[in-house]
């Protein structure tokens, strides 16, 4: 129907609208952040003046963004003589597209009537609702593991087809990194399926709309505190982001995986690992916080311990989800960048070392604990 297929089409805007801004606002964050723990005053050169003044918007260096585009977009692009010409072009969008489709299976919000939000529509859309919720898939938990694992073969085709030494060691390490951290993020999240019952990522948000022991919030966090740090760790390094950033590693393989990418190409690189900080944030939020819920908060209002009730309008209820699901979402990406800017490079045995000998045992170790609980509970 024509009234789906609107509502789709808003949905679809919305995600990659959000998605964008969260690539382009983080490269801000990253550099005002970084200037803020090293207690220097960050980016704050471009600007945009107003003709025929000498009046400089500085507007705390939010310009440096929109240059860094302009200049991807207009650099020179060069093309190395590669092995496979094909795999050169297309590995950039097999590591940028896969990060898009993520979002598609993660609900950034509740219940949408449109006949309520919007009254004089009413007749036209009928008592029709959605999820707000792209993709409604049963296995929406699998689709994030499968899509995600479709970007490693980007990083390796970009590594193979460069003819660079240092690009194929880098692609050599983000594959062997990106699959051992992969096992890792599935062992932690199996705990979480086991209380749940359940991969679809509506149902588990909608689960933690409860309360545990009378009044701490039924989030993942809540249950599984072990498995959310597990998580987290096991997501920055499968973003081979410091202090897991060997297959990049400037200091010693110029640029890892795509040295031999300029302009636009590696601009996709780039701005894919900004977006899967995004990315990783909502599928923390989602799995561990509650997702788009307030603890007490369901789709009529608050429902607080004793019965007290607070009714909103369904209007308040979309927007107040949405405006928390993006400030949760927000609040993890700032905590990943503070780690990036916080602790230093491992060597590339270490990293290894970490994941197969360190969490791989404590991931079991937590599965078999919540398994025991999880049967001794029934």
């Amino acid at each position: 129907m024509i009234q789906d297929l609107v509502i789709y089409v808003v949905f679809i805007t919305y995600a990659i609208s959000v998605l964008m801004g969260f690539g382009t606002i983080l490269t801000w964050v990253e550099r005002k952040q970084a200037a803020v723990m090293s207690d220097r005053i960050g980016a704050n050169r471009a600007y945009i003046r107003l003709p025929y003044t000498q009046i400089k918007l500085v507007w705390w260096g939010l310009f440096h963004g929109m240059a860094d585009g302009l200049k991807l977009l207009l650099k020179e692009d060069f093309k190395p003589k590669t092995y496979d010409w094909i795999a050169y072009m297309i590995a950039p969008w097999v590591v940028f597209t896969p990060v898009l489709l993520v979002f598609a299976v993660v609900p950034f919000g509740g219940v949408l009537i449109p006949a309520e939000l919007f009254p004089g529509l009413a007749g036209w859309f009928g008592d029709r609702s959605y999820p707000m919720q792209i993709a409604q898939l049963d296995a929406g938990l699998l689709i994030v593991f499968a899509f995600s694992g479709i970007s490693i073969i980007g990083a390796m085709l970009a590594g193979w087809s460069s003819a660079n030494k240092f690009s194929l060691l880098g692609a050599l390490r983000a594959g062997s990194q990106m699959i051992s951290y992969e096992l890792i993020l599935a062992l932690t999240l199996l705990g979480l399926l086991l209380i749940y019952g359940t991969v679809d990522l509506d149902q588990i948000v909608r689960q933690q709309s409860g309360v545990v022991a009378g009044f701490l919030p039924a989030w993942g966090v809540v249950y599984q505190p072990f498995a959310a740090v597990l998580f987290m760790v096991a997501a920055i390094a499968e973003n081979k982001r410091i202090p897991f950033d060997l297959p990049e590693a400037e200091s010693e393989l110029i640029a890892g995986y795509f040295t031999e990418y300029s302009g636009m190409k590696m601009g996709l690189f780039m701005f894919a690992e900004f977006i899967e900080i995004a990315i990783i944030g909502a599928l923390f939020t989602t799995l561990f916080l509650g997702g788009y819920n307030l603890p007490y908060m369901t789709d009529a209002g608050f429902v607080f311990p004793g019965g007290y009730e607070v009714a909103m309008s369904h209007g308040a209820v979309v927007i107040t989800q949405l405006v928390v699901f993006l400030a949760k979402v927000f609040v993890v990406c700032s905590f990943q960048i503070l780690v990036r800017w916080s602790l230093p490079r491992f060597r590339w045995d270490q990293v290894l070392r970490f994941a197969w000998k360190f969490m791989f045992p404590l991931a079991l170790a937590n599965l078999i604990v919540t398994v025991v609980f999880v049967w001794a509970l029934g």
